[in-house]
């Protein structure tokens, strides 16, 4: 509940108001006529009708699981097969190499990593861990807030990028025992495929 404006406060908004002059009302715009649309003019998209043709009460779908679309943005399909997937991302893979970019420049990050994968790939390992570090929190003292952990934000586009996305089949985040949010696995392809 607001409380009242006790005497002295009304008089003195009385005379701040008295001193004010109210702003001009601005003239009625009017729409050009080229972006004008008349409401008989608009065409508007037929409403979709579901096919409800053999539909009953308590019939299952015929069709396969109905995926909404929040489901679909929060877990892609992997490009590798399900149950070496599920291993690798409950860390129950052993990574066969690795590489550590911790304290490196981008301009020396990049070729250590292209070096690293594409050798990889010629001795035909299949699991490996990236470790770019989860980068320095900096104080930000500015309106743009500052992206902290710059490998961590440009190793995975490195990856998805030519020549390395030609051996990759899938890329992502570390369990916590290979370095969580600080790792990246690796998984590369059968060389042939």
């Amino acid at each position: 509940m607001a409380r009242k404006l006790r005497p002295e406060e009304r008089e003195l908004w009385k005379k701040v108001a008295d001193t004010a002059t109210p702003l001009a009302l601005p003239a009625k715009m009017e729409m050009p006529p080229a972006l004008s649309v008349s409401k008989a003019k608009a065409k508007r998209p037929a409403p979709v009708q579901p096919d409800l043709k053999g539909f009953k009460i308590g019939i299952k779908s015929r069709s396969g699981a109905v995926v909404s679309r929040g489901q679909a943005a929060a877990k892609p399909v992997p490009a590798m097969d399900a149950k070496s997937f599920g291993k690798m991302t409950r860390g129950k893979l052993r990574p066969e190499g690795r590489i550590d970019l911790h304290g490196m420049t981008m301009a020396e990050a990049h070729p250590a990593l292209q070096d690293f994968i594409l050798g990889s790939a010629q001795l035909q390992r299949r699991l490996v861990l990236v470790i770019t570090g989860k980068g320095k929190s900096k104080p930000d003292h500015g309106p743009i807030p500052e992206r902290h952990g710059v490998l961590r934000h440009n190793v995975p586009m490195w990856l998805r990028q030519s020549p390395l996305s030609a051996v990759i089949l899938e890329v992502t985040p570390a369990h916590q025992r290979h370095g969580g949010a600080g790792a990246l696995y690796v998984y590369l392809r059968r060389r042939g495929r």
